[in-house]
């Protein structure tokens, strides 16, 4: 069928108008009926022929230009839509904020795992220091302690010497 085959190629467009796949299958059939649209305006104040229009019957916009393939609706119609348009958008908010939350969510989880390793590697530093201080202490006091000698030797040294 036309119709669906259409409504097929119209796939992505539906999420990114935000109309549903009823609601284009909806607007084509109007496109494809060879009915003529009524040419008044459907505005709500308004009686007369448009008050006798079915709800979902749409009016044209241009008082029956021809060619115009725009379509204007009653007001219980365009109620209808806007909060049809209003769920969509409200649905397509929730998952933009649930996406939203699953990446910070990743983030903060990444954040944690290098922040658990940089402190893993403080604490190995850390202890090297500690290890590397106490080779160092010790290396001085036998530094000092071999000067002593050598100041001792050098002491015994002059001793010895004839003068």
């Amino acid at each position: 069928m036309f119709l669906s085959e259409e409504a097929d190629q119209f796939e992505l467009p539906v999420q990114e108008t935000g109309f549903t796949r009823e609601e284009l299958e909806e607007l084509l059939s109007f496109l494809e009926s060879n009915e003529p649209v009524s040419p008044n305006s459907g505005s709500e104040g308004s009686t007369g022929a448009a008050s006798s229009l079915e709800p979902n019957e749409p009016v044209s916009p241009n008082y029956g230009s021809e060619g115009s393939t725009r379509a204007v609706y009653s007001a219980d119609e365009r109620k209808k839509r806007r909060t049809i348009s209003n769920r969509e958008s409200a649905r397509r908010s929730r998952l933009r904020k649930r996406m939203h939350l699953e990446n910070i969510t990743d983030e903060v989880n990444r954040l944690s795992i290098e922040n658990q390793q940089l402190k893993n590697r403080i604490s190995s530093v850390m202890n090297q220091y500690h290890i590397v201080w106490g080779e160092n202490e010790q290396l001085r006091s036998e530094s000092v302690a071999l000067w002593t000698k050598l100041l001792d030797l050098y002491w015994t040294l002059a001793t010895m010497q004839p003068r």
